[in-house]
């Protein structure tokens, strides 16, 4: 079912205010179809994203610096942690559970370096869901090669 654009407005705009709220973003942008929220320590720009494609929503992380992305796939070498298993524990403290994420890594189109995510029912899962993907997002990569600032 594809949402009608105020509708989708208004859940940006819930998303949004949640995550201003959560304080462990930097500048929170809403624009028609998406909420970017800068990461807030990262020692290179790098955005969260929630974005609406009719009835689906998506949550990433994005970069354009090839070195950040891959001070995250370092980490995640070293450490053995797949990082759907680190959303899927951030997602369980968030109080969602028995979901296991499916993340996408690749450089898209327009050269950002993505980890991205549907949430299951999309626009339908509301506002509080979705936010909670992206705290989980925000907590399973914050502490991830250089997302907090590096040495």
């Amino acid at each position: 079912m594809t949402q009608a654009p105020t509708q989708v407005q208004t859940l940006l705009d819930l998303i949004a205010r949640e995550a201003r709220q959560s304080g462990v973003f930097g500048e929170v942008v809403v624009s028609p179809a998406r909420v970017e929220c800068a990461a807030k320590d990262a020692a290179e720009p790098a955005f969260y994203r929630i974005d609406v494609a009719g009835s689906d929503a998506l949550v990433s992380l994005v970069t354009a610096n090839r070195w950040l992305s891959e001070s995250i796939e370092t980490d995640l070498l070293h450490h053995g942690d797949s990082m759907e298993e680190l959303v899927e524990e951030e997602l369980v403290e968030l109080g969602i559970s028995g979901v296991t994420p499916t993340i996408q890594h690749y450089r898209s189109d327009d050269k950002l370096f993505t980890f991205k995510s549907s949430v299951p029912d999309g626009v339908n899962a509301g506002a509080k869901t979705i936010t909670t993907w992206l705290l989980a997002y925000e907590a399973a990569f914050r502490n991830l090669g250089d997302m907090s600032g590096g040495e």
